[in-house]
C-alpha cells in the first residue's frame, strides 16, 4: 500500500473568486447563492444533447488532477474497459486548475478534479455542464448523504470523489489530557509551545479561530473575521510552523506534538499518533470530479466517472490516499488492516456530515486572503 501526497489547497495569487468574478463580468452573469447559503444549479446554459449510444471509441478524454490522485495505470485500465484514451494533465493546486479551465474557456479538457468551493465557483462561471444521470448508473454507488452538499445539492453539476475533515493531529504519548478544543492548538500550555503547527491555506487558516469562536467558516462578517485574525495573530508566536504540507511527519517524529490536519494526512497508523476532531466542530472538505461545457467528448466524460464510481476503482483512492471515498460500495471492501492502521478511514458519512461545508464565498473570499497574508506576515 502507498501512500501518496498532494497539494490539495496551497493559496495561489489569483484566487477562485477572482477569476470567476472576471468571467462572470465577460458573460453578464452573476453568482446564484441560495437562502440556505449554497448556490443553484448552473445558471445560464442548457445541458448538451447526449447520445447514451455514441461511439466511445471515437472519443477521448484529457483530465486535470492532482498528482498521485488517480491510480498508475488508469490511462490503461480506461482503455481495456471503456475503449477510449485518456491524457492526463497534473495540477498542483485548485488554483492551477482553475487558472488553466478559465484561461481557456474550459476548452482542452473534458474532466476535471477540483474540490467543491471551486467546483461551485465554475458552475457559477458557467463552464461546467450539468450531469446526465442517466450516463452514470454507477452513482447508486454513492452514499445518499453525498447527495447533500451545500455546495451542489442533488450533484447536479459534480460527482464527490473523495472526503473528509479537519481536526487535531497528535502525539498521545506526549500530550496529556488529549486536546478536545481548538483553542489547545491557539492557546497551548507552556509545554507545548513552539511544538504545534497551523495550515497556512485561507480558509483553513481561519478555521480553527472561527471554530473556537463558535462561528461559521463561511462566514463574511467583518468583526467575526477580525476577532479570528486577533486569536491567530496571538497564537503565531507560540507556533513551530505554518505547515500544510509535512505536518503528519513532524507529529510522527516528535517534532510537534500538535498540528491542524486533514484526516487522511494524519498518520495514525504510526505509533502514538491519533488524530481528533474538536468539540467545536469543524468542516466536511470534498474533492469533486466535473465535465467542462467547452467538451467535445462529454459521453466519454461521463463514461470515465461512471468508470470512476465501479467500486473497485473509487476503493484505490480510500487504500492508496487513505481518504474516505463516498462510495458505500467501495468503502465496504477496504481490508481490515487498513482501516485498523488508518482510524480516520472509519468516520461515518453522518460523522462526516456534522462537519460544515466550505463554499465559495464570491467577492467576500478576497477577506481571507487579507486574513491569511496578515497573520503570516505579523511580528
Amino acid at each position: 500500500m502507498s501512500r501518496t501526497r498532494h497539494t490539495r489547497h496551497l493559496p495561489a495569487v489569483v484566487t477562485a473568486a477572482g477569476l470567476v468574478l472576471a468571467l462572470a463580468a465577460c458573460n453578464g452573469g452573476a453568482s446564484n447563492t441560495t437562502a440556505e447559503g449554497g448556490t443553484a444549479a448552473a445558471p445560464s446554459a442548457t445541458a448538451a444533447q447526449l447520445d447514451p449510444n455514441a461511439d466511445l471509441t471515437k472519443q477521448s478524454v484529457t483530465m486535470t488532477i492532482w498528482d498521485g490522485y488517480s491510480p498508475p495505470d488508469l490511462v490503461d485500465r480506461v482503455k481495456d474497459k471503456l475503449g477510449f484514451t485518456v491524457e492526463k494533465a497534473i495540477h498542483d493546486t485548485n488554483e492551477t486548475a482553475m487558472a488553466k479551465i478559465t484561461a481557456s474557456g474550459g476548452e482542452g479538457f473534458d474532466v476535471a478534479f477540483v474540490s467543491g468551493q471551486y467546483a461551485q465557483a465554475l458552475n457559477e462561471a458557467g463552464l461546467l455542464e450539468p450531469l446526465h444521470k442517466e450516463l452514470i448508473p454507477n452513482l447508486a454507488n454513492l452514499y445518499p448523504e453525498a447527495s447533500n452538499l451545500s455546495y451542489d445539492k442533488g450533484n447536479n453539476y459534480s460527482v464527490p470523489y473523495t472526503w473528509g475533515t479537519t481536526g487535531i493531529c497528535y502525539r498521545s504519548d506526549l500530550v496529556k489530557p488529549a486536546p478536545t478544543s481548538w483553542r489547545d492548538l491557539l492557546e497551548p500550555k507552556p509545554e507545548y509551545e513552539k511544538k504545534i503547527t497551523l495550515m497556512t491555506t485561507e480558509r483553513w487558516l481561519a478555521l480553527p479561530a472561527l471554530k473556537a469562536l463558535n462561528q461559521s467558516i463561511n462566514t463574511t462578517d467583518d468583526k467575526v473575521i477580525g476577532d479570528a485574525k486577533k486569536l491567530l495573530e496571538a497564537a503565531k508566536p507560540k507556533l513551530l510552523a505554518f505547515d500544510d504540507t509535512t505536518f503528519g511527519e513532524k507529529v510522527a517524529k516528535g517534532e510537534a506534538v500538535m498540528a491542524e490536519a486533514w484526516d487522511g494526512w494524519c498518520p495514525t497508523g504510526e505509533p502514538n499518533v491519533a488524530f481528533v476532531v474538536p468539540k467545536e466542530g469543524s468542516d466536511l472538505w470534498v474533492d469533486t470530479m466535473v465535465v467542462l461545457k467547452a467538451s467535445k467528448n462529454k459521453e466519454a466524460a461521463h463514461a470515465f466517472i461512471n468508470f470512476i464510481l465501479d467500486p473497485e476503482q473509487h476503493g484505490w483512492a480510500a487504500q492508496n490516499i487513505l481518504y474516505k471515498v463516498p462510495n458505500k460500495a467501495a468503502m465496504e471492501k477496504i481490508p481490515a488492516d487498513v482501516l485498523a492502521a488508518n482510524a480516520p478511514l472509519k468516520y461515518t458519512p453522518a460523522d462526516l456530515l456534522q462537519g460544515e461545508s466550505i463554499i465559495d464565498l464570491g467577492a467576500d473570499s478576497v477577506k481571507y486572503t487579507t486574513l491569511s497574508t496578515d497573520v503570516t506576515a505579523a511580528q
